[in-house]
Protein backbone atom coordinates (compact mmCIF):
# COMPACT_ATOMS: atom_id res chain seq x y z
CA UNK A 1 0.00 0.00 0.00
CA UNK A 2 1.16 3.72 -0.92
CA UNK A 3 1.25 6.84 1.38
CA UNK A 4 -1.50 9.06 1.43
CA UNK A 5 0.16 12.34 -0.19
CA UNK A 6 -1.51 14.75 1.20
CA UNK A 7 -1.11 16.94 -1.74
CA UNK A 8 -2.46 14.94 -4.46
CA UNK A 9 -5.52 14.49 -2.56
CA UNK A 10 -8.82 15.99 -2.09
CA UNK A 11 -10.36 17.35 1.12
CA UNK A 12 -12.76 14.28 1.00
CA UNK A 13 -9.80 11.49 1.00
CA UNK A 14 -7.70 13.47 3.63
CA UNK A 15 -11.19 13.18 5.88
CA UNK A 16 -10.34 10.89 8.80
CA UNK A 17 -6.66 10.99 9.11
CA UNK A 18 -5.37 9.95 12.28
CA UNK A 19 -1.25 10.82 11.86
CA UNK A 20 -0.20 13.83 9.30
CA UNK A 21 3.35 13.42 9.17
CA UNK A 22 4.88 16.18 7.99
CA UNK A 23 8.87 15.88 5.98
CA UNK A 24 11.42 18.95 7.06
CA UNK A 25 13.97 19.34 4.48
CA UNK A 26 17.14 22.39 4.32
CA UNK A 27 18.37 24.02 1.22
CA UNK A 28 22.50 23.63 1.73
CA UNK A 29 25.22 22.78 0.42
CA UNK A 30 25.96 19.06 0.00
CA UNK A 31 29.89 19.08 -0.67
CA UNK A 32 30.25 19.03 -4.62
CA UNK A 33 28.11 15.86 -5.68
CA UNK A 34 25.16 15.79 -3.67
CA UNK A 35 22.12 18.09 -4.64
CA UNK A 36 21.28 21.04 -2.31
CA UNK A 37 17.72 19.41 -1.32
CA UNK A 38 18.93 16.20 -0.40
CA UNK A 39 17.87 16.74 3.26
CA UNK A 40 13.97 16.90 1.62
CA UNK A 41 14.82 14.52 -0.83
CA UNK A 42 15.42 11.91 2.33
CA UNK A 43 13.29 13.27 4.65
CA UNK A 44 10.06 12.97 2.14
CA UNK A 45 11.07 8.93 1.34
CA UNK A 46 11.13 8.17 4.83
CA UNK A 47 7.47 9.58 5.77
CA UNK A 48 6.81 7.96 2.80
CA UNK A 49 7.85 4.83 4.43
CA UNK A 50 6.23 5.13 7.47
CA UNK A 51 2.98 6.05 6.32
CA UNK A 52 3.05 3.06 3.68
CA UNK A 53 4.01 0.61 6.47
CA UNK A 54 1.23 1.73 8.92
CA UNK A 55 -1.48 2.33 6.48
CA UNK A 56 -0.68 -1.53 5.66
CA UNK A 57 -1.60 -2.19 9.36
CA UNK A 58 -4.99 -0.62 9.16
CA UNK A 59 -3.55 3.14 10.24
CA UNK A 60 -5.27 6.26 8.62
CA UNK A 61 -1.37 8.11 7.56
CA UNK A 62 -0.80 10.90 4.76
CA UNK A 63 2.05 12.79 4.22
CA UNK A 64 2.21 16.11 3.72
CA UNK A 65 4.36 18.44 1.29
CA UNK A 66 8.22 18.66 2.16
CA UNK A 67 8.88 22.07 4.33
CA UNK A 68 11.86 22.41 1.75
CA UNK A 69 13.57 26.09 3.88
CA UNK A 70 14.69 25.30 7.05
CA UNK A 71 17.71 26.88 9.50
CA UNK A 72 20.69 26.34 7.96
CA UNK A 73 22.99 29.42 9.25
CA UNK A 74 26.03 26.87 9.66
CA UNK A 75 26.33 26.67 5.83
CA UNK A 76 25.91 30.09 5.25
CA UNK A 77 28.78 31.39 2.60
CA UNK A 78 27.96 28.24 -0.04
CA UNK A 79 26.51 28.95 -2.91
CA UNK A 80 22.88 27.80 -3.04
CA UNK A 81 22.83 27.81 0.45
CA UNK A 82 19.16 29.28 1.29
CA UNK A 83 18.22 29.45 5.46
CA UNK A 84 15.15 30.99 6.70
CA UNK A 85 16.64 31.16 10.17
CA UNK A 86 15.17 29.34 13.25
CA UNK A 87 12.89 31.93 14.36
CA UNK A 88 10.79 32.18 11.05
CA UNK A 89 11.13 28.35 11.00
CA UNK A 90 9.30 28.25 14.38
CA UNK A 91 6.45 30.31 13.30
CA UNK A 92 5.87 28.34 10.43
CA UNK A 93 5.85 24.66 12.39
CA UNK A 94 3.41 26.25 14.80
CA UNK A 95 1.25 27.71 12.44
CA UNK A 96 1.18 24.38 10.50
CA UNK A 97 0.00 22.01 13.04
CA UNK A 98 -2.51 24.65 14.77
CA UNK A 99 -3.89 24.25 11.20
CA UNK A 100 -3.13 20.86 10.81
CA UNK A 101 -4.80 19.30 14.23
CA UNK A 102 -8.14 21.00 13.59
CA UNK A 103 -8.90 18.34 11.05
CA UNK A 104 -5.67 15.30 11.88
CA UNK A 105 -5.90 14.68 15.91
CA UNK A 106 -1.81 14.11 15.72
CA UNK A 107 1.06 15.47 13.97
CA UNK A 108 4.65 14.34 13.77
CA UNK A 109 7.63 16.48 12.00
CA UNK A 110 9.92 14.28 10.28
CA UNK A 111 13.55 16.35 9.86
CA UNK A 112 16.06 15.41 7.42
CA UNK A 113 17.97 18.45 8.87
CA UNK A 114 19.51 18.32 12.14
CA UNK A 115 20.07 22.28 12.14
CA UNK A 116 16.36 22.42 12.58
CA UNK A 117 16.41 20.91 15.87
CA UNK A 118 16.17 24.24 17.57
CA UNK A 119 13.13 25.44 16.06
CA UNK A 120 11.33 22.34 16.13
CA UNK A 121 12.00 21.99 19.93
CA UNK A 122 10.31 24.85 20.50
CA UNK A 123 7.93 25.08 18.01
CA UNK A 124 6.15 21.74 20.01
CA UNK A 125 7.06 22.80 23.47
CA UNK A 126 4.91 26.08 22.89
CA UNK A 127 2.15 23.47 20.92
CA UNK A 128 2.63 20.78 23.31
CA UNK A 129 1.30 23.37 26.10
CA UNK A 130 -1.86 24.16 23.64
CA UNK A 131 -2.38 20.45 24.34
CA UNK A 132 -1.83 19.49 20.90
CA UNK A 133 -0.56 15.74 20.25
CA UNK A 134 2.53 16.70 17.88
CA UNK A 135 6.06 15.30 18.46
CA UNK A 136 9.20 15.37 16.14
CA UNK A 137 12.00 13.26 15.46
CA UNK A 138 15.14 13.47 13.05
CA UNK A 139 16.30 11.18 9.99
CA UNK A 140 19.86 11.13 11.99
CA UNK A 141 20.97 7.69 13.05
CA UNK A 142 24.27 6.12 15.53
CA UNK A 143 26.60 5.81 13.55
CA UNK A 144 26.32 7.81 10.62
CA UNK A 145 28.58 10.46 9.00
CA UNK A 146 27.29 13.93 9.46
CA UNK A 147 27.05 15.36 5.85
CA UNK A 148 26.99 14.45 2.63
CA UNK A 149 29.19 11.60 3.24
CA UNK A 150 28.20 7.94 2.66
CA UNK A 151 24.89 7.87 4.51
CA UNK A 152 23.48 10.60 3.02
CA UNK A 153 25.38 10.04 -0.47
CA UNK A 154 24.15 6.24 -0.73
CA UNK A 155 20.41 7.24 0.38
CA UNK A 156 20.33 9.49 -2.75
CA UNK A 157 22.08 6.91 -5.13
CA UNK A 158 18.81 4.76 -3.62
CA UNK A 159 16.34 7.02 -4.31
CA UNK A 160 17.51 9.65 -7.51
CA UNK A 161 20.72 8.00 -8.78
CA UNK A 162 20.62 10.87 -11.96
CA UNK A 163 20.92 14.25 -8.62
CA UNK A 164 24.10 12.04 -7.44
CA UNK A 165 27.17 13.95 -9.18
CA UNK A 166 28.85 10.73 -8.22
CA UNK A 167 32.49 11.86 -10.17
CA UNK A 168 33.06 14.88 -7.67
CA UNK A 169 32.12 12.95 -4.44
CA UNK A 170 35.14 13.67 -2.29
CA UNK A 171 36.36 12.96 1.78
CA UNK A 172 35.95 15.88 3.81
CA UNK A 173 36.62 16.10 7.43
CA UNK A 174 36.18 12.55 8.91
CA UNK A 175 36.63 13.22 12.47
CA UNK A 176 33.60 12.58 14.73
CA UNK A 177 30.94 15.38 14.78
CA UNK A 178 31.29 15.53 18.63
CA UNK A 179 34.60 16.65 18.10
CA UNK A 180 33.59 18.97 15.85
CA UNK A 181 30.65 20.54 17.38
CA UNK A 182 32.01 23.59 19.38
CA UNK A 183 33.71 24.97 16.18
CA UNK A 184 30.63 24.25 13.71
CA UNK A 185 28.44 26.11 15.99
CA UNK A 186 31.08 29.01 16.36
CA UNK A 187 32.26 29.27 12.89
CA UNK A 188 30.44 26.84 10.91
CA UNK A 189 30.78 24.24 7.94
CA UNK A 190 33.42 26.12 6.11
CA UNK A 191 35.50 26.46 8.92
CA UNK A 192 36.43 22.65 9.38
CA UNK A 193 35.40 21.41 5.67
CA UNK A 194 36.29 23.67 2.96
CA UNK A 195 34.34 21.56 0.81
CA UNK A 196 31.40 21.20 2.84
CA UNK A 197 31.70 17.03 3.61
CA UNK A 198 31.25 15.73 6.97
CA UNK A 199 32.44 12.33 6.48
CA UNK A 200 33.85 10.20 3.46
CA UNK A 201 31.11 9.50 0.56
CA UNK A 202 33.75 7.37 -1.54
CA UNK A 203 31.86 3.88 -2.02
CA UNK A 204 28.29 5.15 -1.66
CA UNK A 205 25.99 2.58 -3.07
CA UNK A 206 22.63 2.84 -3.67
CA UNK A 207 22.00 -1.25 -2.63
CA UNK A 208 23.26 0.43 1.10
CA UNK A 209 21.28 3.43 0.75
CA UNK A 210 18.23 1.14 0.66
CA UNK A 211 19.50 -0.95 3.63
CA UNK A 212 19.88 2.40 5.10
CA UNK A 213 16.46 3.86 4.36
CA UNK A 214 15.13 0.64 5.57
CA UNK A 215 16.28 1.16 8.81
CA UNK A 216 15.80 5.03 9.22
CA UNK A 217 11.70 3.87 8.44
CA UNK A 218 11.96 1.39 10.43
CA UNK A 219 13.06 3.27 13.75
CA UNK A 220 10.55 6.14 12.70
CA UNK A 221 7.53 3.59 12.83
CA UNK A 222 8.60 2.35 16.03
CA UNK A 223 9.10 5.91 17.70
CA UNK A 224 5.34 6.32 16.53
CA UNK A 225 3.94 3.18 17.24
CA UNK A 226 4.91 3.71 20.89
CA UNK A 227 3.81 7.18 20.98
CA UNK A 228 6.48 8.25 23.97
CA UNK A 229 7.81 11.63 23.98
CA UNK A 230 10.75 13.22 26.20
CA UNK A 231 11.21 16.42 26.05
CA UNK A 232 10.38 19.18 23.76
CA UNK A 233 8.35 16.76 21.94
CA UNK A 234 10.94 14.81 20.90
CA UNK A 235 9.92 10.53 20.20
CA UNK A 236 11.78 8.36 22.21
CA UNK A 237 13.79 5.96 20.46
CA UNK A 238 12.99 2.15 21.78
CA UNK A 239 16.16 1.04 22.06
CA UNK A 240 17.52 3.94 23.84
CA UNK A 241 19.24 5.68 21.48
CA UNK A 242 19.71 9.82 21.80
CA UNK A 243 18.24 11.72 18.61
CA UNK A 244 21.17 13.10 17.08
CA UNK A 245 21.54 16.79 15.47
CA UNK A 246 24.01 16.70 12.32
CA UNK A 247 24.66 19.97 10.48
Amino acid sequence: MTALLLGDATSAEADGTELLLVPLGAVEQHGPHLPLGTDGLIAQAACGGVAATLREQGRCVAVAPVVELGASGEHEGFAGTVSIGHEALRHVLVELVRSATRWCPRVVLVSGHGGNVPALSAACRLLREESRDVAWTTCAEPGWDAHAGLAETSIVLALAPDLVRVGRAEPGNTEPVQVLWPRLRSAGVAAVAPNGVLGDPTGATAEHGQELLTVLVERIVRQVRSGAVGDAGVLLRPDGAGTEATP
